[in-house]
């Protein structure tokens, strides 16, 4: 019988040679010259593990707690845009998975299939990401649904006030194919998404028409007014930002760069862990978005302060190559890696894991 990818890089492998390389650029690539995009998954080779001995690591856990639900993974899959991009299922399919593997799943608010769709089909916790619109009626309104439907949390990101320059997106004159639909709004609020010509991009129109850049701080209040849901921020990268996020009452934030898809020459995800998990109160859960790619990256993360990590592209490849199962097939193999190196790390659960876990790579 013929082996599976035995590491997500090999389901990587398997993606790209099966999507369109403009839908493999619109997922793969990052802002300009694409410098965050690959700090992300540079800064985890600067730490080294230091291992204990003669620890019982018999009965290894991986699961954690964060805002009331337990996941039997400290991972949720990230917001993105359009998962029937790459599978007709979409995120419905994605759910599934997620909730097969005890892991978080935040819908995007581009998703490609409805809030009650995934719902149904989620069986684990369920987010829902937005940006912040112009439209305030549409924002509402998604608010809503996604009460009425059981998501538990809302996840706004606030590094968007307009979309970075992605090169290979306005090389390809991307647009979102007609059949492929962000279902949750209204088409006359997407059209712009789906015309492009050679050197623009359908996205970056788009939030040039609808994204609100004059969202500030106050304007939180807005959105608490209309909802008993937890608000987690996506997108600080600085402690000053944290700081500001705590005393704004915010639930949880993300340490996120975007993916290395907005601001080019922004800090690395995992460089900036430190500063803001230290910046707030312990209580306040720190989630990190970018570059994780192993289960050794989550150990990485989850000892620099986060209290989970959040998993995009390798989910889209998984998702391209197998459906739900191929997803499953990915979070399969993370907590199978986590498991193994909390093992040898001699470090049993993820409340095992702080700094004294890591080490600077060493250099010549």
């Amino acid at each position: 019988m013929p082996v599976g990818p035995l590491t997500p890089a090999g389901i990587e492998r398997a993606a790209r040679a099966q999507l369109p390389p403009e839908i493999w650029d619109f997922i793969e690539g990052g802002s300009e010259a694409e410098r965050t995009l690959a700090g992300n998954r540079e800064m985890f080779a600067r730490y080294a593990l230091r291992p204990r001995a003669l620890v019982d690591v018999s009965g290894c856990s991986t699961a954690v707690e964060l805002l009331g639900s337990e996941l039997r993974l400290p991972v949720g899959i990230a917001p993105m845009a359009y998962h029937r991009l790459v599978d007709p299922d979409g995120e419905t399919a994605t759910a599934r998975a997620a909730g097969r593997a005890g892991a978080l799943l935040v819908a995007g608010i581009f998703a490609s299939r409805t809030l009650e769709a995934i719902a149904a089909a989620a069986t684990g916790p369920l987010w829902l990401q937005l940006y912040w619109l112009r439209r305030r009626d549409a924002l509402a309104a998604l608010v809503e649904r996604a009460e009425a439907a059981g998501f538990t949390a809302l996840m706004l990101t606030v590094d968007a006030p307009r979309i970075g320059r992605r090169l290979r997106d306005l090389r390809n004159g991307f647009a979102v194919p007609p059949h492929i639909r962000a279902v949750n709004l209204d088409p006359e609020l997407m059209a712009a998404t789906h015309r492009a010509d050679a050197g623009s991009s359908g996205i970056a129109d788009h939030a040039r028409e609808q994204f609100d850049p004059t969202l500030s701080w106050s304007d939180l209040a807005w959105l608490r007014e209309r909802t008993r849901l937890p608000l987690v921020l996506k997108g600080i990268l600085t402690a000053e930002d944290a700081r500001l996020a705590a005393e704004h009452g915010v639930d949880a934030v993300v340490v996120s760069n975007h993916g290395g898809r907005q601001l080019d020459g922004a800090l690395p995800a995992l460089a900036a862990l430190p500063e803001v998990a230290a910046a707030l109160p312990p209580e306040l859960p720190v989630l990190l978005d970018g570059g994780v790619r192993t289960g050794t990256d989550i150990a990485v993360a989850l000892a620099l302060g986060a209290r989970a990590v959040l998993v995009g592209r390798p989910v889209l490849w998984g998702l391209a190559t197998g459906g739900a199962d191929g997803v499953a097939s990915v979070l399969g193999l993370l907590r199978a890696e986590l498991e193994h190196t909390l093992a040898l790390l001699g470090r049993p659960t993820p409340a095992d894991l702080d700094r004294s876990a890591l080490a600077p790579w060493p250099t010549a």
